[in-house]
């Protein structure tokens, strides 16, 4: 949808603008999504490796790379960039009347459960790094579906904008 040819930040018109931060903001939750599905699967095997043996060790360097080398970066990146992307929609394009719209609060509620979600593996990092897991591989298996079950649900939220009057919904 164009929104304007004026001139934006830094010399970009609007609809430049808004296709750059859309992309890039696309590009993070890539990222995020990797880490939130990856560290579960991670855990599924750390879970039966002997506490203190080299395999240990080794999921303990891939789990904190993981998630402090991708998964918090990317977590921010995409707050940050999905925040711009609200601030831009509610001035330039549709109002902040969209905020109030289920698509938009079906997204936004997604984006914090997964948020809550990513602090959930990284107190279970932190538990598997000092050896007092308890969790059992079978359990890891079935939270590594969370983040996916909830992508699905947000990305046909955002593409059809469900219950928006204005996109048919």
């Amino acid at each position: 949808m164009p929104i304007s040819s004026d001139e934006g930040v830094g010399g970009m018109n609007d609809n430049l603008l808004h296709n750059t931060l859309i992309a890039v903001h696309i590009l993070a939750v890539i990222a995020w999504m990797a880490g939130l599905l990856y560290l579960p699967r991670l855990f599924v095997y750390h879970a039966d490796a002997p506490v203190g043996s080299d395999m240990d060790k080794t999921f303990q360097t891939m789990e904190r790379r993981l998630y402090y080398g991708i998964m918090v970066p990317a977590m921010i990146a995409v707050w940050v960039l999905g925040l711009a992307l609200i601030w831009f929609d509610a001035t330039k394009l549709w109002g902040p009347s969209f905020l109030g719209t289920p698509w938009m609060s079906t997204k936004f509620t997604g984006v914090l459960l997964l948020t809550g979600f990513q602090g959930f593996l990284g107190a279970s990092r932190k538990r598997f790094a000092k050896g007092t897991n308890t969790r059992t591989g079978k359990f890891w298996r079935m939270m590594n579906e969370i983040p996916f079950v909830l992508a699905i649900v947000m990305v046909l939220a955002i593409v059809t904008k469900f219950g928006d009057a204005r996109f048919g919904g």
